[in-house]
């Protein structure tokens, strides 16, 4: 596919509460685009405060797309968001406007952007369960000790609290005889549609990263996210929310085995780990063009940085 032919796609990257969302508006406005979310958790219904989905204020009047949309009991996976993304794309494109993604789910931007291929003939809910049976009972690390056998790689790539990325590991190699990894290779192989701009927000001193997810903590603290996350955790089929940082952290609150003190303090430190995590997971992507937010001075500065990395595009 000659470049000519390929969507121009904007993509804000970065850990969480670098300001992506913020940005990708502002590119949205100038551009004439449309957003389009690339966040695993603010898919998910009623999932607000704690996933620092954005207020219809923040949003400026920009349409925003694959966000609050999922009931907490389904499930879902990279693949559905490719599939998700790609008609979103397609369909802002065709009337005119920039796609412009903002997330920090890192597998779904690569992905997509990526044009990854993803097979549905190699899924046995059988073996699923019984792997989740095991981490159950031998704990998480058995499997990882199993995949990591015949696929190290992914045993490296994939962190050992993403259980259900462990067993779907396992499931493909299991089921088709490749390994993620293999498979992984061979779905790159067809061309990607887009022409993607991806810019990177960082920080130069990580510590004003972390004041950053500290005060943010704080204001969900204040905005209400105690009852969001007793609601949504007293709710059947709760899992995915058990899974969310914001979330878990207060169960043990709500049981009365840690001071409210102590909950949100486990909420920051587990958002920095999760920053930490984001940025590594980004640093190996050689395409992101990166914006170091703590040498500019205000927001406007940062945001004429971004207009002129896409300037550079010449769409």
């Amino acid at each position: 596919m000659n470049k000519k032919d390929k969507i121009p796609v904007i993509a804000v990257v970065g850990p969480t509460a670098s300001g992506k969302s913020r940005l990708a508006v502002e590119l949205a406005l100038a551009g004439n685009g449309e957003v389009i979310s690339a966040d695993s958790m603010q898919i998910y219904k009623g999932m607000n405060i704690g996933t620092a989905k954005p207020t219809v204020e923040e949003m400026r009047g920009v349409p925003h797309h694959l966000l609050d949309f999922a009931p907490l009991t389904q499930p879902f996976s990279v693949a559905d968001y490719v599939s998700l993304a790609s008609d979103c794309i397609s369909q802002v494109s065709a009337r005119g406007k920039l796609p412009v993604i903002a997330g920090g789910t890192g597998l779904y931007i690569r992905s997509l952007l990526q044009n990854i291929q993803f097979t549905e003939n190699d899924k046995d809910e059988t073996l699923r369960k019984q792997l989740a049976q095991k981490a159950e009972e031998q704990g998480v690390q058995s499997l990882m000790e199993e995949l990591k056998s015949f696929d190290p790689e992914s045993a490296e790539r994939i962190h050992p609290n993403n259980l259900s990325r462990v067993i779907r590991a396992i499931e493909i190699y299991r089921t088709t005889g490749f390994t993620m990894t293999e498979q992984l290779e061979r779905s790159k192989q067809a061309p990607t549609p887009y022409d993607a701009c991806m810019i990177g927000l960082d920080f130069r001193d990580r510590q004003k990263l972390y004041d950053r997810i500290n005060r943010r903590v704080d204001l969900m603290i204040r905005d209400g996210l105690l009852h969001e996350a007793e609601e949504i955790l007293n709710r059947p089929g709760s899992q995915t929310a058990m899974q969310a940082i914001g979330y878990k952290e207060l169960l043990p609150y709500f049981r009365s085995e840690c001071s409210l003190e102590e909950a949100v303090e486990s909420i920051k430190r587990e958002s920095r780990r999760y920053a930490k995590r984001q940025l590594t997971w980004f640093r190996r992507d050689e395409n992101i063009h990166w914006i170091m937010v703590d040498e500019y001075r205000d927001f406007e500065e940062i945001s004429n940085q971004a207009f002129r990395l896409v300037d550079r595009k010449g769409w």
